[in-house]
């Protein structure tokens, strides 16, 4: 399947993993839609995006919000959702249950409500992929919430792929550790250490880049026979 002249929306398309997809669908001849939480990174997306490019804000944790949203951006052949403020890795001992619904709000709600109010405008033969990670299958100390919300991000993809079929197909993207702004509250130093360990222990031995991760979501795009996968793109971390 081409993306020719097919209509993208990429919702958490303004930076990192979001904004590289939204640029490696531009190039493969897609017309495409990004939205960001703030104006202002919208603006930065469109400097970089291709001429014809098309932007919208939005708070994606509001469900009348983006009803709103797919009203304005009308019919489309694919929606990808990346959207996702940077996680804070918390032991249960610390945990505070109001910040992790908050991280459910936007992670996993904010993608349900997207695909809710997307699917009207979805063409037949569209698509929804969904973005999950690697926490989900090979949690860490302090990773319950991270876990928790793959996993449901996992299950949605499942149950939405049995639910459109045959009309949309619905699949998830898992990354790995990825060199990306999803990591920016972590100190330079911290985060510049967490890279190097992640490289060294996956059979790879470096990090993901964004454009790595990109040509999954264009996979689950164009690929016409799956639905209901969950594409992995961690250099083997989920092995060792």
């Amino acid at each position: 399947m081409s993306l020719q002249r097919q209509h993208v929306a990429v919702l958490g398309g303004t930076s990192g993993i979001g904004l590289a997809t939204a640029l490696a669908a531009a190039a493969a001849g897609a017309d495409v839609t990004v939205v960001g939480s703030r104006p202002s990174s919208v603006e930065r997306a469109l400097v970089v995006l291709p001429t014809g490019a098309a932007g919208r804000a939005a708070d994606l944790g509001d469900p009348d919000e983006v009803g709103k949203l797919f009203a304005e951006v009308g019919d489309l052949d694919h929606m990808v959702y990346t959207a996702g403020e940077p996680l804070v890795l918390t032991p249960l001992d610390r945990i505070e249950v109001g910040e992790a619904r908050r991280f459910f709000g936007l992670r996993y709600f904010g993608a349900l409500s997207a695909a809710h109010a997307a699917l009207p405008y979805l063409r037949e033969g569209g698509s929804i992929t969904l973005t999950t990670g690697t926490a989900g299958d090979r949690p860490e100390a302090g990773w319950s919430v991270a876990s928790s919300i793959c996993g449901a991000i996992e299950a949605l993809t499942r149950a939405l792929a049995v639910e459109l079929a045959p009309r949309i197909r619905v699949n998830a993207v898992s990354p790995g550790v990825i060199r990306s702004p999803l990591w920016s509250n972590l100190p330079e130093e911290q985060r510049e250490a967490l890279f190097r360990g992640s490289a060294a222990s996956v059979p790879l031995r470096r990090v993901g880049e964004v454009d790595d991760v990109a040509r999954a979501y264009l996979y689950c795009m164009t690929q016409s026979f799956a639905t209901g996968s969950v594409l992995r793109v961690d250099g083997g971390a989920v092995l060792v």
